[in-house]
């Protein structure tokens, strides 16, 4: 089973033909890097400086390995928001949640870009591919990127998502199960605190501050496009 902190060595992007498998252990997950007294006091401290920052469930990542015939199973235990947010105050705890993002097609080729909120904890201003999300237990990658896409970007999806890689970030150090989505521009503009501007670009321009994970996202949606013949 291979550790986050090898794929950051690495810069690992694990190509996939079909969806990831999540083995979840029993848990919760509790850092042994740092005390609860550190934690409570970072967290308390990140709070004040970012008052929408919330804590709540989510899963962490203990390692990979690949089931073969383009899968991977990804090995994580429950565990909580806060203990991944007090990076942010300097105190690395050792958790590595596991988010989702997707490359959202428009019927004109089009991709859907959301610029961060400047409250955001990662990323604030920066542009992005949407929607994006972080896993909760209970439920599966490819629902909760719907659920993002709904509250995030209004778009509907006119396909089921298609899982094409699990990435590591560095900059958030989150693993990431990256999908493809066709879509089509929803009725009703919504509003995000995370998602601050939703817009359709064509490939190649691209806006101005894309954040480092969507760079890293680039060879996903090249892949795609010559895949589409585009």
């Amino acid at each position: 089973m291979g550790s986050p902190e090898h794929a950051v060595a690495a810069g690992r992007l694990v190509p996939l033909r079909r969806p990831p498998l999540l083995s979840v252990v029993e848990g919760p997950f509790v850092p042994e890097r740092a005390s609860l007294d550190e934690v409570d006091r970072a967290w308390a401290a990140l709070v004040r400086r970012v008052p929408r920052a919330f804590d709540g469930p989510m899963l962490h990542v203990l390692g990979t390995s690949r089931n073969g015939h383009g899968g991977v199973t990804i090995h994580c235990t429950p565990s909580s928001y806060r203990f991944h947010a007090v990076m942010h105050e300097g105190l690395d705890t050792g958790m590595r949640p596991l988010g989702g993002k997707a490359i959202t097609f428009g019927p004109d080729g089009r991709v859907v870009m959301g610029r961060r909120g400047s409250g955001t904890l990662n990323y604030p201003g920066r542009w992005e591919f949407a929607p994006a999300g972080t896993m909760e237990p209970g439920i599966s990658p490819a629902d909760m990127i719907l659920r993002e896409r709904a509250e995030e970007t209004g778009w509907r999806a006119a396909q089921p998502p298609a899982p094409r890689a699990l990435l590591f970030d560095p900059v958030t150090r989150t693993w990431e199960v990256v999908f493809t989505i066709d879509a089509e521009p929803g009725d009703v503009q919504v509003e995000h605190w995370e998602c601050a501007e939703v817009r359709a670009v064509a490939p190649g321009e691209w806006p101005g501050g894309l954040s480092p994970v969507a760079r890293q996202m680039m060879p996903i949606l090249e892949a795609e496009r010559r895949a589409r013949g585009r």
